[in-house]
């Protein structure tokens, strides 16, 4: 099990990134979090097993609307205890 911040940048605001990102993450039994930055990136913390973590982001890029161009991530410790995904307030 791992645990990846991740910043995505392109057209990832006001195209339901969030909401697919926490729809299909819950689907793959993955946990962590995801939230819209103000300069228009989206943040996530993701967990789980790498290579669905790897299925959730190549899904991610293949929605109608979203348009993924740059991803940043590095690995961080993992967060014993942690159940679920969420959506949280922008920040």
């Amino acid at each position: 099990m791992i645990r990846k911040h991740i910043y995505f940048s392109g057209r990832v605001q006001g195209v339901g990134f969030r909401y697919q990102a926490a729809y299909y993450a819950r689907s793959l039994g993955l946990t962590g979090w995801v939230r819209n930055l103000s300069d228009g990136r989206v943040e996530m913390e993701i967990q789980g097993r790498e290579p669905l973590i790897t299925q959730l982001i190549l899904t991610l890029k293949n929605q109608p609307y979203i348009r993924i161009e740059g991803i940043e991530y590095q690995e961080i410790p993992v967060e014993s205890g942690e159940t679920k995904f969420s959506t949280r307030f922008s920040y």
